[in-house]
């Protein structure tokens, strides 16, 4: 296990990100945050070709996805099923061609920068807010689960039913004082996930000059 961790932890410092706080485990699973695959795709210069669609359904997607670092090719396939392997509660939105390109990308990154061992926190959802066993025991470099402040910050997003009702939300001085006690990376999520409410609600972002 321990030269599993320096293995991961010395590729990810080639890419200027700590193990510490962007890989933990579960069950014995790396998992490390999708937003830290997107930040070493801008440091590892890597590039998507346009995902190939292999089934389109209203409660499904499968996706195949090309990405390139320098020389190197690597192709893999993100599936995202609704009640399957894609789990949406209450109000919650499924956006089943999200999450599949998400894996889909996800898993070409972790073959192109060579992390064989680790899985995206994006392949099993309920994974990220699911407490660690009794018995499971973490150690540097792993972090501790999704926090459940996160967790119920995002269920309170999902039910928001108007763009005004997001933004009062994330303007309420508790939800301030929650974002304020949160690591960066976790903060960032629930920001990310703010926004993507509010598109799904039909906001549109004002296009830069």
């Amino acid at each position: 296990m321990n030269s599993t961790n320096e293995q991961i932890a010395t590729i990810l410092d080639r890419y200027g990100e700590p193990a510490d706080g962007n890989v933990w485990r579960v069950q014995g699973q790396a998992f490390i945050h999708h937003k830290t695959l997107e930040r070493i795709v801008a440091q590892a210069n890597i590039t998507f070709d346009p995902p190939a669609i292999l089934r389109a359904e209203r409660d499904e997607a499968v996706l195949l996805v090309v990405g390139r670092m320098g020389e190197r090719t690597e192709w893999s396939i993100g599936e995202a099923l609704v009640n399957v392997n894609y789990d949406v509660s209450g109000s919650e939105s499924a956006y089943v061609y999200a999450m599949a390109e998400k894996r889909a990308k996800d898993r070409v990154i972790l073959k192109l920068i060579d992390l064989h061992d680790v899985v995206t926190s994006e392949e099993i959802p309920e994974f990220e807010s699911s407490p660690p066993s009794c018995n499971e025991t973490t150690s540097a470099p792993e972090l501790d689960l999704e926090p459940g402040i996160v967790v119920e910050l995002k269920r309170k997003l999902d039910g928001a039913e108007a763009v005004e009702a997001v933004i009062a939300l994330m303007r309420d001085a508790e939800t301030q004082r929650s974002l304020a006690g949160l690591a960066p990376d976790w903060k960032d999520e629930v920001l990310d996930h703010a926004k993507s409410r509010m598109v799904a609600l039909g906001w549109t972002p004002k296009q830069a000059a």
